[in-house]
């Protein structure tokens, strides 16, 4: 069977609008977790914090960084293996990442954010390892994100323990 050229540009945009879906569905999550940060940066500079604490300028350029791949990587298991469990996982750790931010900023519950963000860096471990059966390049674009969740959760802990 002969692919033609209409089938390739079908195709083609099919994909495209899929990263697009993708990329909307990590703006929501930044989003939801935007709400609970406007005019937080008083804020995270008046809690008592580790002296390895990054000043608060650094989180939005990060997070772009890791919400760019983390769409990107979803996208890329999904043109491998559709819809399945492991996109379940990417989409459980989104909304987890969704939620952290207004916990932790929001309500100032630093404690349940350090649970939560706990949850999150399971889901994301889970991610990692479902995507790495389908795409090592998929499941490689996740691991700055693991990283950085990592450090956060640290520094959550730190500043739950020293604000209490």
């Amino acid at each position: 069977m002969e692919t033609t050229r209409s089938d390739r540009r079908t195709g083609t945009a099919r994909t495209l609008w899929a990263l697009l879906g993708f990329g909307v569905a990590v703006a929501v999550a930044a989003a939801i977790g935007g709400l609970g940060v406007s005019g937080t940066a008083d804020e995270y500079a008046a809690l008592r914090q580790p002296g390895w604490a990054p000043p608060s300028w650094l989180f939005g350029p990060v997070w772009t960084l890791l919400y760019a791949l983390i769409a990107i990587a979803g996208w890329s298991v999904w043109r491998r293996a559709g819809f399945g469990p492991a996109l379940w996982a990417w989409s459980l750790q989104l909304v987890l990442n969704a939620i952290w931010t207004p916990l932790f900023f929001g309500a100032g519950r630093y404690g349940l954010a350090f649970a939560e963000i706990v949850l999150m860096w399971l889901a994301i471990a889970v991610t990692v390892a479902a995507f790495w059966r389908i795409s090592r390049p998929a499941a490689a674009l996740l691991l700055p994100y693991w990283a950085w969740v990592t450090f956060a959760a640290a520094l959550n802990l730190s500043i739950w323990q020293l604000n209490s």
